[in-house]
């Protein structure tokens, strides 16, 4: 299984970045509200995707390599950053 996790700065772009993970086909994709560390006001608390694919069997192999180089571009490509050790989500 292969975590990963793009933050962005808006609702909007994490919907549709989402929605376009979802329709390629992962296991799991779901926008959500991320509190970062060191924000407290909730007003500053990002969103991000939150994604799982259960397929990938090797983290350190070529597929999740490529996940992570693609999830990086998507991320820098709509304005926001990719965490490449994302803690799962509550």
């Amino acid at each position: 299984m292969s975590e990963h996790l793009l933050v962005f700065p808006d609702r909007e772009t994490a919907d549709d970045v989402a929605a376009e993970l979802a329709h390629e086909g992962f296991s799991e994709v779901r926008a959500v509200r991320e509190a970062l560390a060191g924000e407290d006001d909730s007003e500053d608390h990002e969103w991000a995707v939150h994604v799982v694919e259960e397929m990938v069997a090797d983290e350190s192999g070529p597929v999740e390599t490529g996940l992570r180089d693609r999830f990086s571009a998507l991320a820098e490509e709509h304005g926001g950053w990719y965490d490449p050790d994302p803690i799962p989500p509550t």
